[in-house]
């Protein structure tokens, strides 16, 4: 006869600090921080490349957001009572590999590779939306009301970094790309 192992499930307990949840914040937090502090510095390289002035600034911008987006994750640390630590982001680190690529698949200069670096912008805008929005949940629920406010200030960050990523795409990158020949 066949026996069948049984997960052990895990005990409960009444204090926050000492709960699983809290555990998966405190790690998806030291996730996103390192993302950030890497996207930095991809931002300065991404606009250095860009081809149109809109763009470049766009870029720039963003990337002194993000230094403040990084601060803001300190912030946090301290309110839930842990040391600001990093933990490689194998996602970001993708999705910056993923942007490096393009760059160097697209002619300098064109704007075609404006639109292929917003398209990577918005991969890693895409990814973080996820990140802050499931963490300022996490961070609600773990009575972390502090923290779930600055986290849902960077979320607010990152949708309008999308949107106005999405209207220089539509309103001229796109069209003026498309009439460039490969």
């Amino acid at each position: 006869m066949a026996t069948t192992k049984s997960k052990k499930q895990p005990e409960n307990t009444e204090n926050v600090e000492e709960s699983a949840l809290k555990e998966l914040f405190v790690d998806e937090l030291k996730d996103i921080y390192w993302a950030e502090k890497h996207l930095s510095k991809a931002l300065v390289k991404l606009a250095k490349a860009a081809t149109s002035e809109e763009l470049r600034s766009a870029l720039e911008t963003h990337k002194e957001e993000t230094d403040n987006q990084v601060s803001r994750l300190e912030q946090v640390f301290e309110i839930i009572g842990e040391k600001a630590s990093a933990k490689k982001c194998d996602a970001m680190e993708g999705l910056i590999k993923e942007s490096e690529s393009i760059v160097g698949d697209t002619e300098d200069g064109s704007i075609t590779r404006d639109a292929g670096i917003i398209s990577a912008a918005q991969k890693s805008e895409h990814y973080e939306i996820a990140s802050y929005g499931t963490l300022r949940t996490l961070a609600n629920t773990l009575g972390f009301g502090d923290a779930a406010q600055l986290l849902e200030e960077t979320l607010a960050e990152e949708k309008k970094t999308d949107e106005m990523l999405t209207q220089l795409a539509e309103n001229m990158i796109n069209a003026t790309a498309k009439t460039e020949k490969a």
